[in-house]
C-alpha cells in the first residue's frame, strides 16, 4: 500500500522540524517547498540521511517554487501543512505579522486550489487562525478541511508549565487553551485539573494567573530568547499530533483553529471565521465541534478574544479587496 502524502510549504524551522518529526514517526512521504533555492531540497536531503538511526521509511523531497509548476508535486496529498511566511522578532505580536503573511496565504491557497484541492489543510503561519481565513477564502476549499494550529500548541505549554510548578508528570495533566492564537488565547481554568483534580484546589488564583500569562505569552518568551524567530521545536509536534489524528483518523480532540456555522457559531458568537475551539480531528479534517458551558468570568475573556478575531479577519479582508497596502 502506498504511504500517505504530506506536503509541507515552508522550509523554514518550523517547517524543517515539522518535516524531521513526521519522518521520525514514519507517517508518510514528505514533500518540502519554499522560494528559496535549494534550501527545501537541502533540508529533505538532511532528514532522508538520518533514516537509518532513527528508523523510518518515509522518502522526504524538497522543490523550490520559483517556478510555480513545481508545486505540481502537491498533487495527491493528505494533508497540507502550510508554514510559510514571516517570523516574529522581538517585540512583535502574533497580529503584528498580519499584513505581510496574509499575501503570502492568498498566494499559497491559490496553489493548493489549483494543484491539491481534496488535502487537508493546516495552518501554521501566524496569526494562524486568521491564515486558515484567508486560505479558505483564496481556495474555496470546504471550511471544514481547513485546521490552524492556536490551540493544540498554547495548551501544550499550558500543561508544561502546570506541571512544572507543581511538580508533576506532564502526561497526568488535562488543561487545554481556546480562542485565538493571541495575547487574547483563552487558558480555560474550570476544565484543566491533574488526574481529575481541579488545578484550582492545587494552586492559589495568583499562582494560576501567572501560569495563564506565561502561557499566553510563551511564544514571545522563546522570541526573545532566539532573537532571529520564533518557536519551532514545540510547534512542530503539535503540529504532528494534528496530521497524525487526520492520516490515522485516530479522532483527537483538541483544541484547534476551526470554522464555526450555525449552532456553534450561535453559541460562540462568531460566525463564518476560524478561532480556537475542541474539535474532533479526523481523516475528513473537522468531524465535530464541541460547545463549552461558560461562566460570566469565562465569557468576558472569550469575547476579547472574539474580537480581536474579528477585527484581524477585517483587515485580512480590506487586504484581500485591494483596500489596504
Amino acid at each position: 500500500m502506498a504511504n500517505k502524502k504530506i506536503s509541507v510549504i515552508g522550509a523554514g524551522a518550523v517547517g524543517a522540524s515539522v518535516a524531521q518529526v513526521l519522518a521520525i514517526k514514519d507517517l508518510g512521504d514528505i514533500y518540502i517547498f519554499d522560494i528559496v533555492e535549494d534550501i527545501a531540497a537541502g533540508k529533505a536531503l538532511d532528514i532522508q540521511e538520518g533514516a537509518p538511526h532513527w528508523g523510518f521509511n518515509s522518502k522526504l523531497k524538497g522543490f523550490c517554487t520559483k517556478d510555480e509548476k513545481e508545486y505540481e508535486n502537491m498533487k495527491g496529498s493528505d494533508v497540507i501543512i502550510v508554514t510559510a511566511g514571516l517570523a516574529r522578532k522581538p517585540g512583535m505580536s502574533r497580529d503584528d505579522l498580519l499584513i505581510k503573511n496574509v499575501g503570502i496565504m492568498k498566494d499559497v491557497g491559490e496553489k493548493i486550489k489549483k494543484y491539491s484541492p481534496d488535502s487537508i489543510i493546516i495552518t501554521v503561519t501566524n496569526p494562524a487562525d486568521i491564515m486558515a481565513y484567508v486560505i479558505q477564502k483564496a481556495s474555496g476549499i470546504d471550511p471544514s478541511r481547513i485546521i490552524g494550529l492556536g490551540g493544540s500548541l498554547d495548551s501544550t505549554r499550558f500543561r508544561t508549565f502546570l506541571a512544572e510548578e507543581l511538580d508533576v508528570a506532564v502526561q497526568d495533566v488535562n488543561a487545554f487553551v481556546i480562542g485565538g492564537h493571541g495575547d487574547d488565547m483563552v487558558p480555560f481554568i474550570r476544565y484543566s485539573n491533574v488526574s481529575g483534580i481541579p488545578i484550582s484546589d492545587l494552586l492559589s488564583e495568583e499562582k494560576i494567573e501567572e501560569i495563564v500569562k506565561r502561557t499566553r505569552f510563551g511564544g514571545g518568551e522563546i522570541v526573545n530568547f532566539y532573537k532571529t524567530g520564533s518557536a519551532f521545536y514545540a510547534p512542530s509536534i503539535s503540529i504532528t499530533v494534528m496530521a497524525e489524528s487526520i492520516l490515522k483518523n485516530q479522532k483527537r480532540v483538541i483544541p484547534c483553529a476551526a470554522y464555526l456555522t450555525g449552532k456553534h457559531a450561535e453559541h460562540y458568537g462568531i460566525s463564518n471565521m476560524f478561532i480556537g475551539v475542541p474539535i474532533k480531528i479526523c481523516e475528513n479534517g473537522v468531524e465535530e465541534i464541541y460547545d463549552l458551558k461558560m461562566n460570566e468570568g469565562d465569557k468576558k475573556l472569550w469575547e476579547n478574544s472574539v474580537n480581536s478575531v474579528k477585527n484581524n479577519c477585517k483587515i485580512a479582508d480590506d487586504f484581500l479587496a485591494g483596500k489596504l497596502n
